[in-house]
């Protein structure tokens, strides 16, 4: 383990090296070193704080923050413009004493598809495990956490609010409280409105290409969300790429999804597709494995686990440019249905720039977990 330390009045930030074992074999060859960056809350290093014994002596409660697709942990301590990074404003609400101090941690969870879901797949490699296997005893043997799931928490956006969301659903032992911001649910409305754009980028990778005049359609026999090879040439085209358009950034955040839900270690690209790659039609028992993952129609398999939580904060902005809005309604009304206690709030925004909504989830998660 090595460390970079880099000190502030508003706390502590320290970039550690970890050596995972469970992503030494992933599927998409990404790094499995990895830079962990953990935030250490003002008076962690003292011997007193503010005539009090803790400092060096108090434990504190942990929460793991999930980026969204294309992020990584280490982004969210970025100086940021007119704005706060997460660990300025865990600093300012702890100052302002809307919330008791904690240990923040930032796992570097991206991959060759440009982003995470937090769960295992086959196809992309075992992340659910990397944070609850390894990173979870990992940060609680090197900092003074409190090491249990009833004071620790997990929060995040988008893709990071699914994760957050399916973490506390599957892995209720390891997280006591959970924040899910604007995060992906009710896939009939998130995904598939994306898949005609994303088939009209990857027919550029179609052989031979479409030419002008008749064209004879024929069903494409045993396809069943199979490559016919344009796919491995876009992912290959994209990894030699020094840009992407925002319609190649999207195409591969699709691609991402299907590995993610539709992992099929025996095909050539480890997953299947939802669609048919020319003629757009929803291939029902793929799209079925989509919605197996889907938040809003697994409630029901995890209410013991939902029940435990010590807390769920879930809100999203009523002009989501993805229309996560929807999909939050409806998990929310799942929950409620099924007797699970949450906090479901939104507000008049979009998708894009909301980390001002922490302001109300790291409060929400300090009193869920707080000893």
């Amino acid at each position: 383990m090595t460390r970079k330390r880099a000190s502030h009045a508003s706390g502590t930030t320290l970039i550690l090296q970890h050596t995972s074992r469970v992503l030494a074999d992933n599927p998409l060859g990404d790094p499995f070193v990895r830079k962990l960056a953990v935030w250490l809350p003002p008076g962690y290093d003292e011997a007193t704080v503010r005539g009090r014994t803790g400092g060096r002596g108090r434990r504190y409660p942990v929460l793991f923050d999930l980026v969204g697709f294309t992020g990584s942990g280490l982004a969210h301590l970025n100086w940021r413009p007119f704005d706060e990074n997460v660990p300025e404003r865990a600093a300012r609400l702890v100052a302002e004493r809307r919330m008791g101090p904690c240990i923040l941690v930032f796992p570097d969870c991206f991959t060759s598809l440009g982003g995470n879901q937090y769960v295992n797949s086959t196809a992309i490699g075992r992340y659910a495990d990397y944070l609850t296997r390894e990173l979870i005893p990992f940060v609680d043997r090197e900092f003074r956490t409190l090491a249990s799931r009833d004071h620790r928490g997990c929060f995040g956006k988008s893709s990071g609010g699914y994760g957050a969301m399916m973490h506390g659903m599957q892995y209720s032992q390891h997280w006591g409280a959970i924040a899910n911001h604007s995060g992906d649910a009710y896939f009939e409305f998130c995904y598939l409105p994306d898949w005609p754009r994303t088939l009209n980028e990857l027919a550029r990778y179609r052989r031979p290409p479409r030419k002008p005049g008749r064209q004879q359609v024929r069903a494409r026999r045993g396809a069943d969300g199979h490559d016919d090879g344009r796919v491995r040439r876009f992912l290959a085209a994209m990894w030699e790429k020094d840009k992407m358009s925002d319609a190649e950034a999207h195409t591969l955040m699709e691609l991402a999804m299907a590995a993610t839900y539709d992992p099929d270690p025996r095909t050539p690209l480890g997953f299947r597709l939802p669609v048919d790659l020319d003629t757009g039609e929803i291939i029902p028992r793929r799209w079925a494995r989509w919605r197996e993952h889907d938040p809003v129609n697994v409630v029901a398999r995890h209410v013991r686990n939902l029940r435990s939580l010590r807390g769920i904060y879930l809100d999203c902005g009523w002009r989501d440019q993805y229309h996560l809005h929807y999909g939050a309604r409806i998990l929310s009304r799942e929950l409620a249905r099924h007797g699970i206690a949450h906090t479901y709030e939104e507000f008049d925004d979009t998708h894009s720039s909301i980390d001002y909504r922490m302001d109300v989830s790291l409060p929400f998660l300090y009193r869920a977990l707080k000893p």
